[in-house]
């Protein structure tokens, strides 16, 4: 895809390792900024599929603004 869009007149990011998926990131002609991510490897990278969505789990990057991040968040009440 980067090669596609570099052939295309776009100025696409290098492939960047997002943790959950890779992206790559451009400009499009009206200025809107575009994501292209892949699937892989997804959210059982660091828990079990069983336990998606108990607790927040956040890339190495962001964890130092886990406060932060987990107070600005609203409660959800998930039903059993």
């Amino acid at each position: 895809m980067r090669t596609l869009l570099q052939e295309k007149g776009y100025y696409p990011t290098e492939m960047l390792d997002r943790n959950y998926f890779k992206a790559l990131y451009f400009h499009e002609e009206g200025g809107i900024l575009i994501e292209i991510a892949t699937d892989p490897p997804g959210f059982t990278v660091d828990e079990p599929l069983k336990e998606l969505g108990s607790r927040v789990m956040l890339p190495s990057w962001l964890e130092s603004k886990r406060g932060e991040l987990e107070e600005a968040l609203p409660v959800v009440e998930v039903p059993k």
